[in-house]
């Protein structure tokens, strides 16, 4: 736990529980493995950008993630089955280990973030999809496409087509085409509900594994670090005006990054953050999940937390 100026954060946990059979510690997340059927996820308030893990948490990230995961999971599981049992306290979660496979299904109903990158590039293919010319930065694409990425557990993700999974052997085809069916059939509902709540989904990522040979949902869903979102009201004059797109995601924190020279690029330094940019990214959280859920953020006691995540956990594996 750091206190730093006050601000207290979530930031690594260590805990050794009955029955532990492996620990990985994540970017954002640490996972415990129970057994060889059961995942005990913790969300800590790391905060990553460019595959770097930033140097200080961010107050209450960790809570927003979680619960804004189990309120999709809860929302889609009609759709498809998810990993998810539990979640036993605000920053925890309790499910089935899955067999993941080794691709992210990246989805994209508008031309933004990376994608956006790639083709002011001047390359108008993106992971074997071709892009119609005339497109400006967050104009909404002729429909969703899929641009999936590898699954690296070091280092960056890479693009790859979905002829190359295929190709390579990553996924087999039949498994393929159904991971392309959820992942249209999960945007389309998340688009759905953020249209509700005056939000555009604009792009998001799903992560699949098996579970007992059925492929089933895994890790965070729709949450502020997998997805993008507009605000709807404003968003076609903003177009027409080449003005920015008003956002709730993590791009802002990307945003500021690249403005201070930081890319995460070798020789680069991530700039200090202060404690005002803190509790600017903590908020900025807060509204999203409040957005995004339609509920009322409440506030997580970092007091003794260790303690409450460890014996909630104990509790929920009796």
């Amino acid at each position: 736990m750091e206190t730093m100026n006050s601000i207290k954060t979530l930031d690594a946990t260590n805990f050794k529980f009955d029955n532990q059979t492996a620990y990985y510690k994540g970017k954002v997340r640490d996972v415990y493995t129970i057994g060889s059927s059961l995942l005990v996820m913790i969300a800590s308030d790391r905060i990553s950008a460019f595959d770097v893990v930033l140097p200080r948490g961010i107050p209450y990230k960790g809570q927003v993630l979680n619960q804004i995961a189990a309120h999709f999971l809860e929302a889609t599981k009609d759709i498809i089955p998810n990993w998810l049992i539990s979640s036993p306290h605000s920053h925890v979660s309790v499910g089935k280990m899955c067999q993941p496979f080794k691709v992210e299904m990246v989805v994209r109903g508008y031309l933004a973030g990376h994608a956006a990158r790639t083709y002011t590039s001047g390359l108008r293919t993106l992971c074997g999809v071709t892009l119609p010319e005339g497109l400006k930065e967050n104009d909404k694409l002729p429909q969703p496409i899929i641009t999936p990425t590898t699954k690296a557990s070091e280092g960056h993700d890479e693009d790859i087509s979905r002829e190359e999974i295929i190709k390579q052997g990553i996924v087999s085809k039949e498994h393929y085409e159904q991971l392309e069916k959820y992942t249209l059939a999960l945007y389309a509902r998340g688009q759905e509900i953020a249209n509700k709540m005056g939000l555009i989904l604009v792009d998001t990522k799903y992560e699949f594994g098996l579970y007992n040979g059925q492929i089933t949902l895994m890790d965070e869903i729709h949450t502020p670090d997998s997805s993008r979102y507009f605000y709807q009201e404003g968003y076609t004059e903003r177009q027409q005006k080449g003005e920015e797109q008003k956002q709730l995601s993590k791009e802002f924190v990307r945003r500021w990054l690249i403005e201070n020279g930081f890319q995460g690029k070798e020789g680069q330094t991530i700039p200090k953050m202060s404690d005002e940019w803190i509790t600017e990214i903590s908020n900025r959280y807060i509204e999203l999940y409040e957005k995004v859920t339609g509920k009322t953020f409440v506030k997580a006691n970092y007091n003794n937390m260790l303690a409450d995540i460890e014996n909630s956990i104990k509790n929920e594996l009796k």
